[in-house]
């Protein structure tokens, strides 16, 4: 059998060209320092202290690239240790760090099983790893013993509906192609797929590409050797048993079965979580964040004038000028459009936010009393919020490193 270490020296993934790092930077969750501050430290996050942070199974350096870049860019403070037990996939990382210049990183060649050596930090990012080992509750009770007080984990692990098709290829395919290199198990799996007839589950299964974008998606998605899936139940359950605890999903409105149907009276928040998860049924990964078990809730709240509102995924002007126009804003959750649509005089506070002004300074300015600010945007949070498209944190303004 081919283990994920030999894996991975073949085909580091995701397949990255250090060259682009030239002209573009590639972002997105979890492991963005706005989403991090306003899910786990509720949107007040004091800049000025130096964030640790550990990059556990980092692969080819996307969550590596996007925290450093853009901690860089917003002048924090910050030092970031990155494990992986693939030689060829911290190459690829370390040339596009070294290709945008980027600092304060200390690479090892490591699992994250031995995260605990290295210290304990503020930030842990554990994207696609999890689900890898061979045995998983070891990996999230290994991140615990190095996440310091207070501080977060940054999760990506797969979830078992909108991966429909993958499992029994990955077991067929096991059985199949058993003693070969990965060289030619790609090969002859390709041709298999290739020949799939279309009302195979696989194939009539819209929410995968990873197997059109690369060999190494290919492989990643196909032909891994150790790869499970988690709903949400059981995703709830491995972070309790290893002391961890949900601080939040990075797109709740996802897991909001109030959207999707009728919500019987008295049904516990996990059941309507786990109920929403099956009727939308395009669910590939579960992407969110967790804190020790026992911490206080951290998430922002739309009432606390202190906080600064950021807008994810549009620019500020194009919302408000959508509003303005009575135009509902697009937004598509699961492959499912969910357009949302706000009142008209909540452009001007859409077209006020750009990360630096706290909701107290926008609401002054908008020439409203209290209480009808406090209702308009209360709205405009409800709408946003949920979908990830708004989050809460004085990462611009803070006293920046000089």
């Amino acid at each position: 059998m081919v283990t994920v270490r030999e894996h991975y020296e073949v085909f580091p993934y995701p397949a990255r060209d250090p060259a682009e790092e030239r002209h573009r930077l590639i972002t997105g969750s979890p492991s963005h320092p706005l989403e991090m501050d306003h899910i786990l430290w509720g949107g007040q996050r004091d800049w000025n202290r130096p964030l640790r942070i550990l990059v556990a199974g980092g692969g080819t350096g996307d969550g590596l690239i996007q925290l450093a870049q853009t901690l860089t860019d917003a002048g924090r403070a910050h030092d970031i240790t990155y494990l992986d037990l693939s030689t060829a996939s911290r190459a690829v990382a370390e040339a596009r760090a070294q290709m945008r210049g980027l600092g304060n990183i200390t690479f090892h060649t490591a699992s994250l099983l031995e995260a605990a050596e290295y210290g304990r930090f503020d930030y842990i990012d554990c994207c696609g790893v999890l689900h890898h080992l061979p045995d998983p509750p070891a990996g999230f009770r290994a991140l615990r013993a190095a996440l310091a007080p207070g501080g977060g984990l940054g999760f990506m692990v797969y979830a078992p509906y909108g991966r429909s098709g993958v499992y029994p290829l990955q077991e067929a395919f096991a059985a199949l192609f058993q003693g070969l290199p990965p060289g030619e198990r790609l090969i002859r799996a390709r041709q298999i797929v290739a020949d799939l007839p279309e009302g195979h589950p696989f194939r009539a299964n819209r929410n995968l590409s990873d197997h059109l974008t690369s060999e190494a998606g290919f492989y990643d998605l196909l032909l891994h050797a150790q790869d499970r899936a988690y709903d949400v139940p059981q995703l709830l359950e491995v972070l309790a048993e290893t002391g961890w605890q949900l601080a939040g999903f990075a797109t709740p409105a996802l897991y909001d079965l109030s959207r999707l149907t009728e919500v019987p009276e008295g049904m516990d928040p996990v059941t309507r979580m786990t109920l929403a998860e099956k009727l939308r049924g395009t669910i590939r990964v579960h992407t969110g964040y967790a804190v020790a078990q026992g911490s206080p809730a951290g998430k922002a709240s739309p009432a606390t004038r202190a906080l600064v509102p950021h807008l994810r995924g549009a620019p500020a002007a194009r919302l408000a000028q959508l509003v303005a126009q009575g135009h509902a804003i697009p937004v598509t959750l699961g492959g499912r459009p969910e357009p949302v649509t706000l009142p008209r005089a909540a452009a001007p506070l859409l077209a006020a936010i750009d990360g630096r002004r706290s909701l107290g300074q926008i609401a002054q300015a908008s020439g409203r009393d209290p209480i009808a600010f406090g209702t308009l945007w209360a709205s405009v949070h409800a709408a946003l919020e949920p979908c990830g498209l708004l989050v809460y944190s004085a990462l611009l303004t803070a006293t920046a490193v000089s």
